[in-house]
């Protein structure tokens, strides 16, 4: 399948960078505040969703516990999580590579959009985005698609010369209420099956396919 946008909303966690440590260990130090205990395989499933949304469907909290646990999960990954973290191998190369074919990057991401800028400007990654798009620490601006409308209406983008990225069906699925096909990457979170379900237009198993998929 060819693709003639040029313009990429790419996803951080799972997509250009490893998230899995920092998120793991927030969620547990949230979870000592209510004297629960989790293994790390169970709180993989936190690296994408909304933390609000994965707090209530995994633990069963209250929208009050999610709130209260949301906030005990930033105390530590504002300090420590958010650099237990670590971006794909090649990826800073990537984004470079498309960047001299004329595409522009944009980081369209359900994590509070400071804590985003923090995380692009540590690994050096910034210098290849044109604008970084996030949620809000309010809440108000949590889901995919929420945050993408916000993106294409501050900065003036059509859907239409668009393209999403990312590891999981919220990026497919966010994207599609668009109309903004997206390329889903299997080096992330989300499985082959659940990409496909969520109505990828392709999928990437490396770097090297994603740049052929962009740039056939």
């Amino acid at each position: 399948m060819a693709f003639s946008q040029r313009i990429l909303f790419w996803d951080l966690d799972g997509t250009l960078t490893d998230p899995a440590d920092g998120i793991v260990h927030s969620v547990q130090y949230a979870l000592r505040h209510f004297g629960l205990e989790a293994p790390r395989e169970q709180l993989l499933s936190f690296i994408g969703p909304p933390l609000t949304d994965s707090f209530a469907k995994t633990f069963g909290f209250s929208d009050e516990n999610c709130k209260k646990a949301v906030e005990i999960y930033r105390e530590y990954f504002k300090e420590t999580g958010i650099f237990e973290n670590e971006p794909y191998p090649g990826i800073a190369e990537l984004l470079e590579k498309l960047s001299k074919l004329g595409f522009r990057h944009y980081l369209a991401s359900s994590k509070p959009e400071p804590l985003c800028v923090r995380i692009l400007e540590h690994f050096g990654l910034d210098r290849c985005f044109t604008a970084v798009a996030g949620s809000d620490f309010a809440g108000t601006r949590a889901r995919k698609e929420q945050v993408l409308a916000y993106l294409m209406e501050r900065d003036g983008i059509s859907a239409s010369s668009a393209l999403m990225i990312g590891d999981r069906r919220f990026d497919a699925e966010g994207a599609a209420e668009f109309g903004i096909p997206c390329i889903g990457v299997l080096w992330g979170y989300g499985s082959r099956e659940e990409l496909e379900t969520a109505g990828c237009a392709a999928l990437a198993s490396d770097l090297e396919e994603l740049y052929s998929l962009l740039t056939v």
